[in-house]
């Protein structure tokens, strides 16, 4: 299955460059940025900028997705942040001026509460380390009390079944384990007995 999803992919791909090619047939592809040629790009959720208005929608008039998706930059797919350089990631969100570093740590504050992210002290403060939870889950459970309207959570969901993203599929429960160590061991000594 995985390869007729991969020999999926690559048609589409082929359509989408005989696409392109037909609409910019002079185009310099040195002027593209290619993820295969280029360093310093990450994995980014295909729905982050639905999930980014559903945070703002949150936030309660202090927009977070700035700050949000400057903290998703610094990661290397780790879902883990060191925040030892306030004054550029304030800088970074959006934030300029004398309380540049006080409105990011307000919005940093702002998404720890809301669950997007965890936030630990250490040397350079009381946000030195951030961990990044999955968006897609943190939604789920936003919409789940009741924050979360139809209107953008059906949305999600529908975003989420074009790309393929499985994050909110129901999870199957584990099945406990037998074990059987004794009773075999029981059968033995009493067939052994007689």
């Amino acid at each position: 299955m995985a390869t007729e999803s991969k020999r999926r992919l690559n048609k589409i791909a082929r359509q989408k460059m005989a696409m392109r090619a037909s609409l910019w047939p002079n185009l310099d592809a040195s002027r593209l940025w290619e993820r295969e040629t280029s360093t310093g790009w990450l994995s980014v959720p295909r729905a982050m900028p639905l999930v980014m208005q559903i945070m703002d929608s949150l936030s309660k008039g202090k927009p977070v997705s700035s700050t949000y998706l400057d903290l998703w930059c610094r990661t290397y797919d780790d879902s883990f942040v060191i925040a030892n350089k306030h004054r550029e990631m304030a800088y970074h969100s959006g934030f300029t001026g004398e309380r540049a570093v006080r409105t990011w740590v307000t919005r940093m504050r702002i998404l720890e509460e809301l669950g997007f992210i965890d936030v630990q002290e250490g040397p350079s403060g009381p946000i030195s380390y951030v961990l990044i939870f999955n968006p897609y889950l943190v939604v789920r459970d936003h919409r789940e009390a009741g924050r979360v309207g139809h209107a953008f959570y059906n949305a999600l969901v529908q975003r989420m079944i074009e790309i393929g993203a499985q994050d909110l599929a129901p999870r199957q429960p584990e099945k406990p384990t037998e074990k059987r160590t004794k009773p075999r061991t029981i059968r033995r000594r009493a067939k052994a007995a007689e």
